[in-house]
């Protein structure tokens, strides 16, 4: 059954009181909703798979739901390319006392190459990448190479989970357009 079909893992408590109170848009607040879902998948899926890797899991999901936070500034990148928002997102969280170890998700979910991600922020870029189906083999590559076992072994195991969640892309992709 699919995520949404169930219902969808709630905001974080903190991360919805955020966003309400920066009055984010609706398509914004359904796209964090979206991604954040998709990381508690991926969460749940890597505590069962590789128990012995340890994932600060409250820090991938209030990163899954607000890295997007800074297009509360720069609505127009909700719907055009655009990169303002990661920086001005990060600085947006500080501002509001959101601690570091949980803010840097607004500036590293898409510059997953540069030095010093850990395998939290590729969890959230993959999220942010998986929710509507994309794949991103670099992405992937770069998850596999952080995850004990056989190399070939571990690209399926992660080939098999996000094919599962690639499913639902649809549904999400309704849910953010209504």
């Amino acid at each position: 059954m699919s995520s949404l079909k169930r219902g969808m893992v709630p905001l974080p408590d903190r991360a919805a009181a955020l966003l309400e109170s920066l009055g984010a848009p609706s398509r914004l607040t359904a796209h964090l909703h979206v991604v954040h879902d998709v990381a508690c998948h991926l969460l749940d899926w890597l505590e069962v798979r590789y128990p012995s890797v340890a994932v600060d899991r409250e820090a991938v999901q209030f990163g899954a739901a607000t890295h997007d936070i800074g297009k509360v500034l720069y609505p127009a990148e909700l719907s055009s390319p655009g990169a303002q928002h990661e920086w001005a997102g990060h600085q947006l969280l500080l501002e509001h006392g959101v601690e570091e170890r949980l803010a840097r998700f607004a500036r590293t979910h898409a510059s997953w190459t540069e030095p010093g991600i850990e395998l939290e922020d590729l969890l959230v870029s993959l999220a942010d990448k998986i929710w509507k189906a994309k794949r991103v083999p670099d992405l992937e590559n770069l998850v596999v190479d952080r995850l004990p076992g056989e190399p070939w072994e571990v690209f399926l195991a992660l080939d098999e989970v996000l094919d599962r969640l690639a499913v639902d892309a649809h549904w999400r992709i309704a849910h953010q357009s209504s």
